[in-house]
């Protein structure tokens, strides 16, 4: 579990042993069962951390020319390799020199070649030029900083916020944060601080500002062919990604499984090459609420172990600080905890994890895509009327039956829809939040995005908004650092884009119905997992914040209300008003409730140093006990 931090600097405006300590900070702060790397070249610094025991050339690698750093996973390195000149040998599938040789024949079409989940520098010492990639759908996280005299770049923000030396919240950033629940790229909540684009690459030469070019993004190109020619298409390729995931002789590998069709469909095929896997679920006591007993019923089916962790409301808050502190930006997605705990109990047994991210983007997995076939009326309703039926609509009383489904049926998809969850409207944020700037909008974020796809069906439209934002933003996001956060590593064949390029010529109508989402994938799976599992409704991860504010969690919520120090930017008064509201009954306001706790107890951890995790979570992790 490897982090990096560098810089490319001007040395007679940095002084070169400052910039070095501020940076290593964070390199030091690692895991102490990890070596530590410095390279300092002129104009450039590199510090990285490698596991004991892992081969250093795994991670990085030098010439007469080039610095490549390579943080991730990649699952093609052999067909890489036949990329490059017969006449240079490669021993072993070394990602960093592969990069390095090919560097030198493509340039930046390398970025593309690659297939999995990374991000990579490379200092090109010859023409002093830093070039950095981030993988196709963000499962890595690359962030920068750059201002006139200094470029910094990291695997986290706190790296950069070591050099900066202070953590000033971005106004506009914490706005989109209460539009989307989590911080949309590229920003965060860190004023100066940014993430790199998924599917981008970035250049920094001497004095020159950072360039950013896509190197790819999501496009669709549906063919109409039979429909077993696609049931057939992608049981080969998840059979063909599954393989090349598990493939890591010298590591023990496991499978997440909840009760849907995403995980269990991995876990089936997994079985197939590995017939001792074990699985791993999380759930709740809470009535309605635990899928544990769903995925024990499957395990049994499967044949496979199942591990199962059930977690106590007080557990869960007790964690939320740490989580909070290792995502290292505010996540209000309710599921960060339990995968927290999964990802915990299943480090005591595995070193790698097989998990089921992507389907649902890729596949047409969300209950929200089927909108547009439910919606579909009022496209025969003229315009004008439209426009009036919306008027009307937005003057009736707030829980009036209809009311939403006539404002969603009247509005545009593109001035409605932000991804899969949406918490505030630009208007309610101006009654909490203090910096609220009505030149800010949501639809900075999504506009450029609706109109790559303006043409496309309304399924695919909507699946592009999610790819771009809620998926990088809240689903790899926790997945990769919660999973690394507990010493073990993730993988997810659903993000590969081999297998978005096949989900991407399948038509709509084979991926949403009017009685069923991920029709196609289910189709593909029938026979390959259990029945009971095969035409189950999607249910998300359940966390029942909704009861466990009215009563368990009450006191902690208003605990954290109180004592956080937020008046600068929120008004409390409205948040304690949402919440008294929100136990009397009379709506649900969990989730908008749970977006300002998240920010609260990010303050905390970051703003006002209530909290302090870095040595208490290396001793966790170093002293694991393998079962």
């Amino acid at each position: 579990m490897s982090q990096f931090v560098g810089g490319y600097y001007e040395v007679t405006n940095v002084k070169h042993e400052k910039l070095q300590s501020s940076l290593t900070e964070t390199i030091s702060g690692s895991v102490s069962n990890t070596k530590k790397h410095f390279i300092n070249e002129e104009h450039f610094f590199l510090g990285y951390d490698v596991e004991k025991g892992t081969e250093e050339k795994g991670k990085y690698f030098y010439d007469d020319q080039f610095h490549v750093y390579f943080d991730g996973e990649c699952y093609n390195a052999e067909k890489l390799k036949w990329r490059i000149n017969e006449d240079i040998h490669i021993e072993g599938p070394y990602m960093p020199e592969i990069i390095a040789k090919l560097f030198r024949t493509y340039y930046t079409d390398v970025f593309e070649f690659i297939i999995g989940k990374f991000s990579l520098i490379i200092w090109d010492k010859k023409n002093k030029t830093i070039y950095g990639a981030r993988d196709h759908f963000g499962v890595k996280p690359l962030f920068y900083h750059e201002n006139d005299k200094t470029f910094i770049f990291s695997s986290s923000k706190k790296g950069i916020v070591l050099f900066l030396g202070k953590e000033a919240i971005d106004p506009e950033a914490l706005q989109h944060y209460f539009s989307f629940q989590y911080v949309p790229e590229p920003f965060t909540l860190t004023k100066g601080v940014h993430m790199v684009h998924p599917g981008t690459y970035f250049i920094k030469s001497e004095d020159h500002p950072i360039q950013f070019i896509r190197y790819w993004k999501a496009t669709f190109n549906p063919i109409h062919t039979d429909k077993n020619y696609w049931v057939t298409e992608i049981r080969n390729v998840m059979l063909e990604k599954v393989k090349a995931y598990m493939k890591n002789e010298n590591k023990r590998i496991g499978n997440f499984l909840s009760g849907g069709i995403d995980s269990t469909l991995i876990v089936s095929l997994a079985k197939q090459i590995k017939q001792d896997i074990k699985t791993f679920s999380v759930g709740f006591e809470q009535e309605g609420f635990s899928e544990v007993g769903l995925a024990q019923e499957t395990a049994t089916k499967l044949e496979v172990e199942n591990i199962s962790t059930i977690i106590t409301p007080e557990q869960y808050v007790d964690k939320i600080p740490e989580i909070i502190w290792q995502l290292d930006d505010p996540l209000a997605d309710p599921s960060c905890v339990p995968l927290y705990f999964v990802a915990k109990e299943a480090s005591k047994h595995v070193d790698i994890v097989l998990s089921g991210e992507g389907a649902d983007e890729l596949f047409g997995g969300y209950n929200i895509y089927r909108e547009p076939t439910s919606l579909k009326i009022f496209d025969y309703i003229p315009k004008q009327i439209r426009r009036a039926l919306r008027q009307y609509a937005q003057h009736l009383p707030k829980h009036v039956r209809g009311k939403s489904f006539i404002i969603r049926g009247t509005t545009p998809l593109n001035e409605r829809y932000i991804g899969n969850a949406k918490m505030f409207e630009e208007e309610e944020k101006q009654h909490f939040l203090h910096y609220f700037d009505e030149n800010v909008s949501y639809k900075q974020i999504t506009g450029q995005l609706f109109e790559h796809v303006k043409d496309e069906p309304l399924v695919s439209q909507m699946q592009y908004i999610d790819i771009n934002t809620w998926l990088c933003g809240d689903i790899l996001l926790k997945a990769e650092k919660l999973s690394q956060a507990n010493g073990i590593e993730i993988r997810m064949p659903f993000m590969d884009k081999e297998v978005f390029e096949l989900a991407s010529k399948i038509p709509v109508e084979l991926k949403v119905t009017n009685l069923t989402t991920k029709y196609i994938l289910r189709e593909a799976s029938r026979g390959i997992v259990p029945d009971h599992v095969l035409h189950r409704k999607k249910l998300g991860f359940p966390v029942p914040i909704r009861h466990w504010l009215k009563r368990e969690l009450n006191g902690w919520a208003k605990q954290v209300i109180a004592e956080s120090e937020v008046e600068e930017y929120i008004n409390k008064s409205y948040v304690n008003n949402l919440l008294d509201t929100h136990c009397k009954g009379n709506a649900d306001y969990s989730r908008k409730i749970w977006t300002f706790l998240i920010f609260m107890v990010w303050h905390q951890v970051f703003i006002e140093g209530k909290y302090n995790f870095s040595k208490q979570k290396v001793e966790q992790i170093n002293n694991r006990i393998y079962v």
